[in-house]
C-alpha cells in the first residue's frame, strides 16, 4: 500500500462492502489451483477478529487464517488477493489505533515469511518477534527475506 500516513485505516477495516459472501467461480486452472470452485470472502474486520485470538508466543499464517474462514463457510478456499489485503488493513489500523492493539506482527506470510508490509516493515515485525521468544533468520544473497526459524511449532490451532 502506498500513502499509509493519508489513510483512515479503521474506517477500512469497518467496510465490508458486500461481504462475507461465496462466489462460484468457472476459470479451470483456479479450480485445479485452489480445489474447487466455491470460493469464500471475508470481511476486513473479520480478518482482524482472528488475528486478535492469537496468544503471546504463538503465530499464525495467513494461509491458516484463509483456510480457517472456507471450513466455517463451507467454502473450497478463501480468496487469496483480499486476504493479504485485508489483513494489511487490519495491521495498519491497529497501528493508528493509540489503544485496542491487534497483534498483527504475529501473523505469518507463507513458510513463516515476515510481511514488508506491515507497520515498520520487516524491522519492527523482527524486533517485536524476538521479543516473544522467537528466533528470525534471514535468507537469499539479493533478494534478502526473514522467516521464524521453526515457526510451525509455534503455530496457534484455529
Amino acid at each position: 500500500m502506498a500513502n499509509e500516513d493519508k489513510k483512515d485505516f479503521n474506517a477500512m477495516l469497518h467496510d465490508s462492502k458486500d461481504m462475507p459472501k461465496i462466489q462460484i467461480i468457472t476459470d479451470e486452472k483456479s479450480i485445479r489451483k485452489y480445489g474447487g470452485d466455491r470460493m469464500y470472502f471475508a470481511p476486513p474486520l473479520a480478518y482482524d477478529n482472528v488475528m486478535r485470538l492469537v496468544p503471546f508466543g504463538k503465530l499464525l499464517t495467513v494461509s491458516a487464517i484463509r483456510d480457517y474462514f472456507a471450513r466455517q463457510n463451507g467454502a473450497d478456499f478463501t480468496d487469496p488477493i483480499t486476504a493479504g489485503i485485508f489483513v494489511s488493513i487490519a495491521a495498519w489500523a491497529s497501528y493508528q489505533r493509540e489503544t485496542d492493539a491487534t497483534p498483527y506482527w504475529r501473523v505469518l506470510k507463507a513458510n513463516g515469511e515476515l510481511n514488508p508490509k506491515y507497520p515498520g516493515g520487516v524491522a519492527v515485525q523482527k524486533e517485536i518477534l524476538e521479543k516473544e521468544g522467537h528466533r528470525v533468520i534471514k535468507k537469499g544473497r539479493t533478494n534478502i527475506r526473514y522467516y521464524v526459524r521453526d515457526y510451525e511449532k509455534a503455530l496457534f490451532p484455529l
